[in-house]
């Protein structure tokens, strides 16, 4: 900014703020930061309603209580809803000052997906968000680069690019081949349980270490680039897909590392044991196809938020597995009439039988022999399907819910990777 004093206001509805030129440079919200690169006051107009220069005061015809929830994020890093103010008219109050539907939290997201879900929308129309600024034709000029600058923005970009699949084309191309990679991971760990890999392993065995090496190198690298760019390195390293990464990738080194010091693997004894467990847990890498794939974040998501109806489900299920598993080992073994069935010698074994029968599987591996017993199966598998059906109608709704919810949001993603392919 060229003109003008050192202290600028901006008049956002009737209300002023006043803040230094450094601080509007460094502002966290677009549509001010860019006030800094203007040369001219054409430029200026471009971004705000008037301006007047004797007083250096910017005038924006906005929605004065919406921003100043927007101020308290700016100041406390959280973005909630106005009481009162329609989600959307807020949403393009948001689009307007330059800030995106990822910044609101976790519990004000749910809300605006809902109602763009209810009016059939996926995105803000063009007209809204030109409305609201139009933002959309100023995408390609020169003033957004200082949006970008910085060594956090940088670092910004390549979090989101490693994080977020959809978020932009190089994360997409990124995405699939981490997803390329997970596969020919799972093909070699499922190859190594065949009898004739042994014989096929001796015959190839430089090809097999390539390919194996290649593979724990990209997702070492992987894990090392996301964890250096990682906002909270703690919050990191708590996450339980992060934790399988690490168990999975450490068992290779640990095997290079005990080969150069000649301690085969095989002569290890429980440690030999230990590491191959690990290696097992490669398995776990297929949950990374969660962060690609849209049915499985949605299962994902649903069962984080039905946790009270799943504790609730395994409690009917456990509770009626002990009153059936006693009355079982009563009737078939307990009363000694003449029949005992050595299927139900215990009240443990018996509970096995009421599991099979109250999901309704029955494998006929053990089945009652008395009438008493055969009239307790059958109260058991009726019982078994009312109780399983009860908590399955609210996990059901969750899983629509959660289902419209990423739809929407992987819908944005889209949107604004297509803007950015056509740029």
């Amino acid at each position: 900014m060229k003109f003008g004093k050192s202290i600028c206001v901006l008049n956002v509805g009737g209300t002023r703020y006043a803040f230094t030129r450094e601080v509007i440079r460094d502002f966290p919200l677009r549509r001010v930061s860019r006030l800094h690169a203007c040369a001219t006051e054409k430029e200026v107009l471009e971004l705000c309603d008037d301006y007047d220069r004797d007083r250096n005061e910017f005038f924006f015809d906005r929605h004065a209580q919406a921003f100043m929830f927007i101020m308290l994020y700016v100041r406390s890093g959280k973005l909630r809803f106005v009481p009162g103010v329609c989600e959307l008219s807020f949403y393009t109050e948001m689009l307007y000052w330059g800030l995106e539907s990822a910044h609101l939290d976790s519990c004000c997201q749910k809300r605006l997906d809902d109602r763009m879900s209810e009016i059939g929308l996926d995105s803000l129309s063009e007209e809204d968000i030109r409305l609201s600024g139009d933002e959309s034709q100023s995408l390609g000029k020169p003033v957004q680069r200082t949006a970008l600058t910085g060594r956090a923005k940088w670092l910004e970009i390549i979090r989101k690019t490693f994080e977020e699949p959809d978020s932009s084309l190089a994360a997409q191309l990124l995405a699939s081949v981490s997803v390329i990679f997970v596969i020919v991971s799972m093909i070699m760990l499922c190859a190594s349980t065949l009898p004739d890999w042994d014989t096929a392993k001796r015959n190839t065995v430089e090809e097999h270490r390539i390919v194996e090496a290649v593979c724990i190198g990209w997702f070492t690298a992987e894990c090392t680039v996301r964890f250096l760019v990682a906002r909270d390195k703690w919050d990191f390293l708590r996450r339980p897909l992060n934790i399988i990464d690490v168990i999975a990738i450490s068992p290779y080194y640990v095997t290079m590392v005990m080969a150069r010091a000649g301690i085969p693997g095989a002569g290890l004894g429980v440690a030999g044991v230990i590491l191959r467990v690990l290696r097992m847990m490669r398995v776990f890498w297929l949950m990374k196809l969660a962060r690609h794939f849209l049915g499985l974040q949605t299962l994902g998501l649903t069962l984080r938020r039905c946790y009270r109806e799943m504790v609730m489900l395994m409690v009917f299920v456990c509770v009626a597995m002990a009153i059936y598993s006693a009355l079982a080992q009563l009737l078939e073994h307990g009363l000694d009439l003449g029949t005992q069935n050595p299927d139900y010698a215990s009240i443990p074994a018996a509970a096995w039988w009421v599991i099979i029968s109250m999901t309704t599987v029955g494998y006929g591996d053990v089945y009652p022999v008395t009438v008493e017993g055969r009239v307790l199966g059958g109260m058991c598998v009726v019982s078994g399907i009312v109780l399983l059906a009860l908590p399955i109608t609210f996990i059901y709704h969750s899983f629509v819910q959660c289902y419209h919810e990423l739809k929407l949001r992987s819908a944005r993603y889209t949107r604004s990777l297509s803007t950015e392919i056509l740029q």
